[in-house]
């Protein structure tokens, strides 16, 4: 093959939306008018579906004004799916593709949207058929190898832990027992995020439960009312992939609705937080003050909470990606590596697409403390200087008159 390679450029966006995904995009088309060898950007609307159904736009069409305000709005511009396509569509996208004449394909998204590349740079090597094909990372659960971090989750980690300062002065306010379900279906990094909350001692969340650390029910409502009874009140984060120590999912047996690649659908749905608090109003047996709450989709897409570190780093992966891919790599991903954490800088680097296929990556044992029900002072030194600073917040001394 070829160092330089002349043809057009395709872009899509795939999986759960996020805050700065359009930064990625916007980032990839930005860089390729730096570039001659690209003579046309195309995107192709709601990911892989849009080339299927030929559903594909001109981006250079679209004003730089425009761009740049698509690139500061959260989900995805260009619309996004979770179509895995089989081994005939995939055979049926690459022909489509040589039709266009496209040289450059590039797939923002996770684990499966990587696995969508790699399939199809395979046909592209049997075939003979000169394209470059990359993979740029974005996720909310921040599960994909080889990277330190994914675009994507530190923006949803600040709404988190946000949505979790609220909670926990709500909690002071009207004492009881508050159970919060954060989305992670096989990975806890999101939930984990909810122990940035704590600025004082007594600060919830109390409780950190995660899907690499399955839990009885009879444990956690120990847990929670061992906490209520120390402080007269719990605040608790729970993970919606919440397993018991067989591997099941806690309400397995219970949801029928399914998701479009067979997994029982987690999110868009308050049932796992009202399953416990019936469960831990059992275990106490009297009346109690107990609730929870879904954070649900507005995690991936809150307008308005943003880290600085994750719009920057989204965008860069974007640009880093098209200049490899002119540059003579012929596929792959671009990743991020940590060089320094105080102060935090990193470097977006390269690596095989076979390396971040499918496979997911769990919350490393060290981030984990050995209950099971908190994380370590380890995995707070590595999402802070990602999130940033945090609002302050204060308590009142609450000195009695004599």
């Amino acid at each position: 093959m070829s160092v330089k390679l002349k043809g057009k450029m395709i872009i899509g966006q795939s999986g759960g939306p996020t805050v700065v995904i359009n930064r990625s995009l916007v980032g990839a088309v930005i860089e390729s008018l730096n570039h001659k060898e690209i003579t046309e950007v195309y995107g192709m609307l709601n990911g892989i579906d849009g080339i299927l159904k030929d559903n594909i736009i001109d981006l250079k069409k679209e004003t730089k004004k425009t761009l740049m305000r698509v690139a500061d709005t959260p989900a995805a511009a260009l619309g996004s799916c979770r179509h895995k396509p089989s081994p005939e569509e995939c055979e049926l996208i690459f022909d489509k593709l040589q039709k266009l004449d496209i040289r450059y394909f590039f797939y923002i998204g996770g684990n499966d949207t990587a696995e969508t590349a790699h399939i199809l740079s395979s046909i592209a090597m049997e075939r003979k058929y000169d394209i470059r094909f990359f993979h740029i990372p974005k996720t909310i659960d921040n599960d994909l190898r080889e990277t330190d971090h994914c675009p994507g989750y530190a923006s949803a980690a600040k709404y988190v832990a946000l949505s979790f300062i609220g909670n926990n002065f709500d909690n002071y306010s009207l004492p009881g027992i508050k159970i919060d379900v954060v989305m992670g279906r096989n990975a806890g990094w999101l939930t984990a995020a909810a122990a940035l909350a704590r600025m004082e001692g007594m600060d919830g969340p109390h409780l950190i439960y995660i899907p690499e650390k399955p839990v009885t029910l009879n444990r956690f409502c120990e847990e929670v009312l061992s906490v209520y009874e120390n402080y007269g009140r719990a605040l608790v984060a729970v993970s919606e992939g919440l397993k018991t120590p067989d591997g099941k999912l806690i309400l397995e047996g219970q949801i029928k609705e399914q998701d479009s690649h067979g997994n029982l659908q987690l999110s868009g749905s308050g049932m796992l937080g009202d399953f416990l608090v019936e469960q831990v109003k059992k275990a106490w047996g009297k009346k109690l003050r107990i609730r929870s709450d879904t954070l649900g989709y507005a995690q991936r897409s809150f307008h308005g909470v943003r880290s600085m570190i994750d719009a920057e780093e989204a965008w860069n992966v974007g640009k880093e990606a098209v200049r490899y891919a002119v540059s003579g790599k012929e596929r792959g991903s671009v990743i991020i590596e940590r060089i320094s954490n105080k102060p935090y800088k990193s470097k977006i680097s390269f690596t095989e697409l076979s390396k971040v296929a499918k496979v997911t990556r769990d919350l490393p044992l060290n981030f984990i403390n050995e209950k099971g029900n908190d994380v370590t002072s380890d995995f707070i030194e590595y999402l802070k200087p990602l999130v940033g600073e945090l609002p302050p917040a204060g308590l009142l001394k609450r000195v009695p008159v004599k």
